[in-house]
């Protein structure tokens, strides 16, 4: 286990993303759900993150139930506040919004103070919990100047009242998080999509940043929303279609990767998990297979001629070589 930022909340390596099984892009039964749940459990996997937004709920209360048999000791929970749930007309469904589930709720932007602490409260009630460790501002992207005079601050409160263990701000935007970290005291900022195999922008100056002031890193979208995962023609790439020259070089790293006896997958984990300054790796998962198959690429070693031969073509030119000195990784220096 490791530890985010100054605020003593432990995390597993290896996290588990919980969007998937609010029926992110296509339905997931709540067996299968459970299943997910239950094999992350076994894999050794003890962080799980989600968030009102996934499934309009459905995540948040199939995690919950999914937990509900294990000691609440034992497992550290984040969840994210910015977007309240409101009741809806319940016609039609959600997959404007990415996920297969009816649109009995609907989204609203909130980023008050009051906002956050009912936001907060709904996500207990349908996770079944009387507390989450951690709580992250959701996507605050078009909403930064409430977000940083009200949300924040309501957080801090949450925090020093002993309610959360640790705050923070999670999205797929580096320039936020990196003045979430210059100029507050989260503990951890969640960056999704921005430190991958195929995006690198998070080490410009994000990753020193929290690595210089002690905010722990937690990495979402190692594969790019699937392209990494699968690099197909019909392979997605931040939640959209992946455009025809992202596919190309995904399938050039998968290449790579084969010839050195590894998977793309394997090679996307270790290199997000490798960075000094990230603390824990989310992988997104809807079933036991698929919790079984991130475990596995996760504790893979990968080759250190597979970065060289990264770094002698245009595949990886600028970021930092993965190195880490840890005994657990699931790599070579």
């Amino acid at each position: 286990m490791r530890v985010l930022g100054r605020g003593g909340v432990e995390v597993s390596p290896l996290g588990f993303g919980a969007a998937g099984i609010g029926n992110l892009y296509t339905p997931v039964d709540d067996e299968q759900a459970h299943e997910a749940v239950r094999a992350a459990w076994q894999r050794g996997i003890r962080y799980f993150d989600t968030a009102p937004h996934y499934g309009l709920g459905l995540s948040e209360r199939r995690l919950g139930a999914g937990l509900r048999e294990y000691d609440r000791a034992a497992f550290t929970v984040s969840t994210k506040v910015g977007r309240r749930l409101e009741p809806a007309d319940g016609t039609g469904d959600d997959l404007a919004h990415g996920f297969a589930v009816p649109a009995r709720l609907r989204r609203v932007w909130d980023f008050g103070a009051d906002g956050v602490r009912r936001t907060l409260e709904a996500s207990l009630e349908r996770l079944g919990l009387d507390r989450v460790d951690v709580v992250c501002l959701h996507d605050p992207d078009d909403h930064a100047e409430q977000a940083f005079r009200e949300a924040y601050p309501a957080l801090e409160r949450l925090r020093s009242e002993g309610v959360v263990g640790a705050i923070g701000a999670g999205m797929n935007r580096t320039e936020m998080l990196t003045r979430f970290v210059r100029d507050s005291d989260v503990d951890v900022v969640l960056c999704a999509g921005r430190y991958t195999l195929l995006d690198q922008s998070a080490a410009h100056e994000l990753l020193p940043e929290a690595a210089a002031r002690g905010v722990s890193v937690v990495i979402g979208g190692a594969f790019n929303s699937g392209l990494l995962a699968a690099p197909g023609a019909a392979a997605t790439y931040d939640y959209g279609r992946a455009p025809r020259e992202l596919v190309e070089r995904a399938r050039r790293l998968a290449a790579v990767a084969e010839r050195h006896g590894v998977t793309l997958r394997a090679a996307a984990l270790a290199f997000c998990a490798a960075h000094p300054a990230v603390t824990t790796v989310l992988a997104g998962a809807r079933s036991a297979g698929e919790v079984h198959d991130c475990a596995d690429q996760f504790t893979t070693r990968i080759p250190p001629a597979f970065w060289y031969d990264l770094h002698t073509t245009d595949l990886l030119p600028k970021a930092p070589r993965p190195h880490h000195t840890d005994t657990d990784t699931p790599h070579d220096e």
